[in-house]
């Protein structure tokens, strides 16, 4: 299996809810369901992988209290190295609708103080040559955006392939942050991009055609993949050949938080194992569809990837 990394936001996510209609300011309103959990993200790739009974690497930093202490908990030994910040911890405070849909209410805390520099003391180059590094919360680690190019002659350096999830700015797709993130695409190997970024990044209504167009600006052999949600995904391979897989029928959701991750978890570890294009799919439409339907989350363990290394697509 091909070495598998991820770089960027772990954070604190506190999940309340269901909550409706939006409460009017002064009240106090119950709810049925808390908790507490590892978010961001990076943390929600690290957790399915884990899970998966993946290997993997995992560079993030925290903040100097008792939510960066849990954090790093969470992972490890994968965690001894990570940067302690002076800030509090990032924490996201996520409030669940009935209809799936949430509102997130988030402190700045310690993401944006996250750099080149706490990226490169916890992964190891060599170690990590052949392999696949997912760098993702492209719009909330600030000090680490200013130096992708960097990064990414690192990566270059070593033979890591990178795939890129920037996760939604939270000034939103505004013309610079359009141009910043084509600019960082040019260099990777791999997009992971739900349909609503897609066909605004591409400035076109056909999730294909917006993710034919974007890959036709990275490099050469590129895959760029549409999440889709119940519609499944959608991918432009290495040779341009368009590529879809259908989500399972009849999916109660549980809790959308966190899907696109753990579809991208899912989507690399079948393709560190080598498998097909629309295996890779398959793998992480159904292993995010499982998380997203049950409490608490499931993700159906290393069984997902068993079988036969180069089935056919």
């Amino acid at each position: 299996m091909r070495p598998l990394a991820v770089i960027g936001n772990v954070n604190v996510d506190l999940i309340v809810g269901p909550v409706a209609p939006w409460p009017k300011a002064g009240t106090e309103t119950v709810v049925d369901h808390d908790e507490l959990r590892v978010g961001g993200q990076a943390g929600n790739t690290g957790l399915a992988w884990q899970a998966l009974g993946v290997d993997f690497a995992i560079a993030a930093n925290v903040g100097d209290d008792q939510f960066g202490r849990w954090l790093g908990e969470a992972f490890g030994v994968r965690a001894e190295k990570w940067a302690i910040r002076p800030e509090g911890t990032t924490l996201s405070v996520g409030m669940t609708h009935p209809d799936g849909e949430r509102t997130f209410f988030t402190t700045r805390g310690h993401l944006p103080r996250f750099g080149l520099a706490d990226v490169l003391s916890v992964l190891d180059g060599p170690a990590l040559s052949g392999g696949y590094a997912l760098l993702c919360g492209s719009f909330l680690t600030e000090d680490l955006t200013r130096d992708y190019n960097a990064f990414f002659d690192w990566a270059d350096s070593h033979g890591v392939a990178v795939a890129l999830d920037t996760g939604w700015p939270i000034d939103g797709w505004t013309a610079a942050n359009c141009a910043a993130t084509r600019t960082w695409l040019s260099r990777c190997a791999l997009a992971l991009f739900n349909e609503v970024e897609t066909v605004t990044l591409a400035g076109l209504p056909s999730p294909a055609e917006a993710a034919r167009e974007i890959r036709s600006s990275m490099r050469q052999g590129a895959t760029f993949v549409v999440k889709r949600g119940p519609r499944g995904a959608i991918a432009i391979g290495p040779d341009g050949t368009l590529v879809e897989a259908a989500a399972p029928p009849d999916v109660r959701v549980v809790d959308t938080i966190g899907a696109g991750d753990v579809f991208n978890a899912a989507f690399l570890a079948a393709l560190a194992q080598e498998r097909p294009l629309s295996a890779c799919l398959r793998a992480a439409t159904h292993v995010a569809s499982r998380a997203i339907s049950t409490l608490p989350r499931n993700y159906g363990g290393p069984v997902q990837f068993e079988g036969p290394m180069h089935e056919r697509a």
